[in-house]
């Protein structure tokens, strides 16, 4: 057998070499290390500020520790305890009656207001502007002490009633009322909601409130049946944020309790209570435990929303 020779011109070339970065690639990896620069103080406050803390602190949960010794490991035991104290189940009551009054009542009046607001009139923005204000001030301390100071017994709201024959009491001093006038500050202060509501507002289109008109539906039926499904997305983010904000109520509590969630334990919410067991009485473990718990019962109240949301948000694309 013989072989045949293949000539030279018609040999397989070699592979070409491969090609330089050009300078768009080389651009490319500039901006991405740019980019990873400019993360760099954020990934180490993450890190630093927030994981290792929470990483150490879910360590704690299961010590005793009182910032005097170093930690004792008692496994479960704070956590078992939480179950026969019977201030933490108080506690956990009032921070429910609190949050589930005070949201759906903050964003019922938030929407309101912005129906109200969603019209040009002239001084509007003036009005959206006054009404926003109270949302600037937070949860701050002297909010919390000018709102015991009204609702004391010689307090301006006592004023107005006797302006009408109506004898006062001392509304943040009596243990049936207390709460009330926490949740009476937190509604009042629904600017933020508000201003969001409003922006959803601006994003529905005339059109469905005219044909709405022309099939004969009223104020109230174009209500129902245009603004709430189509404010519907912006309902549930309100409702989401306001929920976990209400459950993480502190400052105005802690100040108008005098520290202690007096009267009788009437404004002793979670926070309060965890933040007496730990620094007020120096159990940290007992407090970081109790922090555990409370980022749990937080993440499943926002996983039970997002699963109900679904029934009833309506995105306009038939997405959900």
């Amino acid at each position: 057998m013989t072989l045949t020779r293949i000539p030279s011109e018609t040999r397989v070339p070699a592979p070409p070499r491969a090609p330089a970065p050009s300078k768009r690639r080389i651009g490319r990896r500039q901006e991405a290390m740019a980019g990873y620069v400019f993360l760099t103080p954020w990934l180490i406050g993450l890190i630093g500020i927030t994981a290792i803390p929470m990483l150490y602190s879910l360590y704690l949960s299961f010590t005793r520790y009182n910032l005097l010794r170093p930690p004792e490991w008692i496994g479960i035991a704070n956590y078992e305890r939480m179950l026969s104290d019977p201030n933490f189940r108080h506690a956990v009551w009032v921070t429910l009656m609190f949050a589930l009054v005070s949201v759906p009542l903050k964003l019922t009046v938030a929407l309101g207001v912005a129906l109200l607001l969603n019209r040009e009139r002239r001084g509007i923005g003036f009005f959206r502007a006054l009404l926003y204000l109270p949302s600037l001030l937070g949860g701050s301390v002297a909010l919390a002490i000018v709102w015991q100071a009204m609702f004391g017994v010689t307090g301006a709201f006592n004023n107005l009633l006797g302006l009408v024959g109506i004898e006062g009491r001392g509304w943040v001093n009596d243990p049936d009322t207390a709460l009330w006038t926490l949740v009476l500050l937190a509604v009042w202060q629904f600017g933020a909601p508000m201003v969001i509501f409003l922006a959803g507002l601006k994003q529905i289109p005339t059109e469905l409130y005219e044909a709405a008109w022309v099939d004969g539906a009223g104020r109230i039926r174009a209500f129902w049946h245009v603004t709430l499904p189509m404010l519907s997305p912006v309902i549930f983010f309100n409702l989401v944020l306001e929920m976990i904000n209400g459950f993480q109520g502190f400052t105005s509590a802690y100040v108008i309790g005098n520290g202690n969630g007096s009267p009788a334990g009437s404004t002793l919410l979670y926070t309060v209570y965890l933040y007496l067991r730990g620094f007020g009485n120096l159990q940290m473990g007992y407090a970081s435990a109790m922090a555990w718990v409370f980022l749990i019962a937080v993440g499943l109240l926002t996983v039970v929303l997002f699963t109900t949301g679904r029934m009833w948000v309506h995105y306009g694309d038939g997405d959900r």
